[in-house]
């Protein structure tokens, strides 16, 4: 059961299935990055259907007229991208996506043996790129791990410092329940997409069961 209500777990079979083999530590390189992609397509499908959405008529071939569906906000999507690991987890959205409007961000936490106290990690950002944020985007922050929340909420951060998009996504592979707790504590309004709420951390700080490190495992 999810205890998290900002929480959307995309359960899909078929979705489960890849990350199955993205748990697997046989799973090679390649296989891996486009498990990734696959998974981001899925995960935007999930995104994409809570979005606003009006009805419209169409005329067919035939010269009658049919009702069907506009999505509003699938042209106001911006999609930032936390290198390194997102790179093909992105590339899978942009499927669904793909007028969206991208941004990078290099942000890594600093690890220093043992976990920091309470897994609050020093978080390096070598890098960003952000296009404007308009008030009617929908925004979505890509990172297929989401484990202690330390680099997550210092990447939002940054972003909410120059924006206020209509909504703010976090679209990961895997999290684990304290990175969700910090970022829904300190943005009550965010919402999280994610194919498994894992069990936790280790003293490491790296998620329990866990996958390994998504961008070692995609990039070798």
């Amino acid at each position: 059961m999810n205890a998290f209500p900002n929480v959307k777990i995309v359960d899909n079979p078929l979705a489960q299935e890849i990350l199955t083999t993205l748990r697997d530590k046989n799973t090679g390189q390649i296989q891996f990055r486009k498990g990734l992609v696959k998974l981001g397509r899925y995960m935007g499908y999930e995104i994409a259907k809570t979005m606003e959405y009006k009805i419209v008529e169409v005329e067919t071939p035939t010269g009658s007229i049919a009702k069907g569906v506009q999505l509003i906000d699938s042209q106001n999507v911006m999609i930032v991208n936390v290198l390194r690991a997102a790179v093909p987890f992105v590339e899978g959205m942009l499927k669904v996506f793909p007028a969206a409007r991208q941004s990078v961000m290099s942000a890594k936490r600093i690890e220093e043996g043992i976990a920091a106290p309470n897994f609050n990690f020093r978080i390096e950002r070598n890098y960003s790129k952000i296009s404007k944020i308009y008030p009617n985007d929908t925004l979505i922050v890509a990172d297929p791990m989401l484990a202690s929340g330390s680099t997550l909420v210092a990447v939002v951060d940054d972003l909410m410092s120059v924006s206020s998009p209509k909504r703010t996504i976090v679209a990961s592979v895997i999290s684990a329940p304290l990175g969700i707790r910090r970022l829904i504590e300190k943005y009550p309004k965010i919402e999280i997409f994610t194919a498994s709420v894992d069990e936790g951390l280790n003293e490491h700080g790296y998620i329990l069961p866990g996958l390994g490190d998504a961008g070692d495992r995609a990039f070798g």
